[in-house]
């Protein structure tokens, strides 16, 4: 069943030669729910086939969209996140075919079940927790906040940072306001782990009051423990501090180190 808050009906868009009988006799609906400048569609409803789904991106969100790839294929040594059917990277843009994982997103299952709220973010630190014991000297990936300030620093000058987006305290910001505020928390010193990059409810897959999986992950990579801690922190606020407390006491810190924490939340705005 559509969700019409999170998905809208659409024709089939063209893929590859080499990809079109894979994704033959599926219905389409588009995911209206991020996705970064790219494109995200669920194919579902052919008879005795796996629902899937097929993220598309041009120009530099092509790269992106390979790169997710690549570390979808390396972390599915360490835990559950949809498999990689097909990838193929032309020069008009890059399509990611990946089977659909079961369950709901936590935002969704922290919605439907507000009794259990309390239960459900001690899943998702268990989970965060499962993540950040990935030895680091296995991890290919480099997402530290170095990187990402540099990153940063381009999108700003090609304007791509949507400022309408920011989190409402810097509302009415500019970018280059938030860039000037990042300054002010260097140097951070990191206490580096593997991160999702995106740890956010709707990038997490529950079922049965437990995580069974992790989405969109191209910004998977080394970088502090507070980069997820954050981003998911952040998210939880519309439910009230004693979650966002939860949440650190489940992780397992009794001290949170709110100059890291108010980093990662800025830093996060220009992505």
């Amino acid at each position: 069943m559509i969700d019409k808050n999170r998905e809208e009906f659409r024709t089939a868009v063209p893929v590859p030669a080499s990809m079109a009988t894979a994704i033959a006799g599926y219905k389409w609906t588009r995911d209206t729910i991020g996705a970064a400048g790219g494109a995200v569609y669920r194919l579902n409803g052919k008879t005795d086939a796996p629902d899937m789904f097929l993220k598309f991106g041009q120009n530099a969100v092509a790269d992106d969209v390979a790169d997710e790839a690549t570390r979808l294929r390396w972390l599915a040594r360490y835990l559950p996140v949809p498999t990689v059917a097909q990838c193929i990277r032309t020069s008009d843009g890059a399509w990611l075919l990946m089977t659909a994982m079961p369950g709901e997103t936590a935002f969704q299952t922290l919605e439907a079940q507000p009794d259990s709220r309390f239960t459900i973010v001690d899943a998702l630190a268990a989970f965060l927790r499962r993540l950040h014991a990935i030895p680091v000297d296995e991890c290919p990936f480099n997402s530290g906040h170095t990187y990402r300030l540099a990153l940063a620093r381009k999108r700003i000058d090609a304007g791509l940072v949507d400022v309408r987006d920011f989190d409402d305290v810097r509302q009415g910001w500019s970018a280059e306001e938030v860039w000037k505020a990042l300054q002010n928390f260097l140097p951070l010193v990191p206490d580096p782990v593997v991160t999702h990059g995106d740890f956010s409810l709707d990038n997490l897959l529950m079922q049965q009051g437990q995580v069974v999986g992790c989405i969109d992950t191209g910004r998977l990579g080394i970088a502090d423990r507070y980069q997820d801690l954050a981003v998911l922190w952040n998210y939880l606020e519309q439910y009230g501090t004693a979650l966002q407390a939860r949440l650190l006491q489940q992780y397992g810190i009794p001290n949170v180190d709110v100059r890291k924490l108010e980093f990662h939340l800025i830093l996060d705005e220009l992505f």
